[in-house]
């Protein structure tokens, strides 16, 4: 696979965040060919708008340079998005690809969410709710706003109809109670209390919690890294630096940097879905928490992509590598 075009000269300057893409035709063209829009008769401009609500989601979390938004585009999940964009778009190829791909991946994601069988009537209502929305229900003005606008292809196409599933279920869940909770002497209180006209739609309460265990157990799987691997981390994510200054400061070739980042985030993720499978004991003044499933454990991972209030500088505490030489003594 060939190399994105480099936008960077140094650091490069900031990138614009109200038109993140603009003057980066070559860029979106790359991109555009990775994705294989092609193949849904997706065109550029559809999914160069689709790249521009990722970017504009990158820049909202600071100040981003052109090498930074280059390096998240392209780590993004570009055919996904792809095929997303498509469907959005009423692309009929493109649904029935997903609806043929995606439709038992979403029975047996709803089954595993229920604790029932993927052929049950439970789990096929749950999973086949979600194609309305998908699709694009009409508004009362007549327009169609498909969910497939909300995925920004950070996360891949699969976590993010799991989380999706994961957390209409537990709407209507909280739905449930709040109608049963609701006895006849409450009811006359309750209308005076609503008020009219349409109403948003609720967060999930339990976001906060996702986002806390989520941390901690980021925080226990970095605390297991050897020190230069944190090192590394602590370089690339907290200061910025490339993956030449890195080698320079370490010791290594520039492509053995990047394959050691790759190797090390996945090993992460890897080691957060234990931990958070596995659960925590209680200690260091946390009260001890049961594992969470996997639709729970997608939601940690989709919220912290979103907003985790996670402070990496403190994570990733500067802690002094050994050379090269030194690591090779006995």
């Amino acid at each position: 696979m060939p190399d994105a075009p480099s936008e960077r000269g140094g650091d490069g300057p900031l990138v614009d965040p109200a038109r993140p893409l603009e003057g980066r035709a070559p860029l979106v063209d790359w991109l555009y060919a990775q994705s294989q829009s092609g193949r849904w008769g997706l065109s550029r401009e559809g999914f160069s708008a689709a790249l521009e609500r990722s970017a504009k989601k990158r820049c909202t979390s600071g100040k981003v340079t052109l090498h930074q938004l280059e390096e998240f585009l392209s780590a993004l999940h570009l055919e996904d998005l792809a095929l997303a964009c498509a469907c959005a778009e009423g692309c009929e190829a493109a649904w029935e690809h997903f609806f043929a791909t995606y439709r038992p991946y979403l029975r047996t994601a709803a089954a595993a969410i229920l604790r029932c069988s993927s052929g049950s009537a439970e789990a096929c209502e749950l999973a086949d709710s979600l194609f309305a929305d998908l699709y694009g229900l009409a508004d009362g003005q007549g327009n169609a706003r498909s969910l497939f606008r909300y995925f920004h292809g950070r996360s891949s196409l699969k976590t993010w109809l799991r989380a999706v599933l994961a957390q209409r279920h537990i709407d209507s869940i909280r739905a449930g109670r709040r109608f049963e909770e609701l006895g006849e002497d409450d009811a006359q209180d309750s209308r005076q209390l609503t008020p009219s006209g349409p109403q948003l739609h609720p967060g999930d309460p339990h976001r906060e919690r996702y986002l806390a265990l989520f941390g901690r157990a980021l925080s226990e799987a970095l605390a297991k890294l050897e020190p230069q691997e944190k090192e590394r981390l602590r370089l690339y994510y907290t200061e910025e630096k490339t993956l030449a200054e890195i080698g320079r400061a370490l010791g290594e070739h520039e492509s053995s940097v990047s394959r050691h980042l790759d190797r090390a985030r996945r090993d992460l993720r890897g080691a957060v879905e234990t931990i958070l499978l596995r659960g925590f004991g209680a200690e260091n003044g946390f009260a001890a928490q049961a594992g969470l499933s996997d639709p729970e454990i997608a939601l940690c991972f989709e919220y912290s992509a979103e907003d985790a209030p996670i402070d990496l500088d403190k994570l990733l505490s500067r802690t002094k590598p050994q050379s090269p030489a030194a690591r090779k003594r006995p």
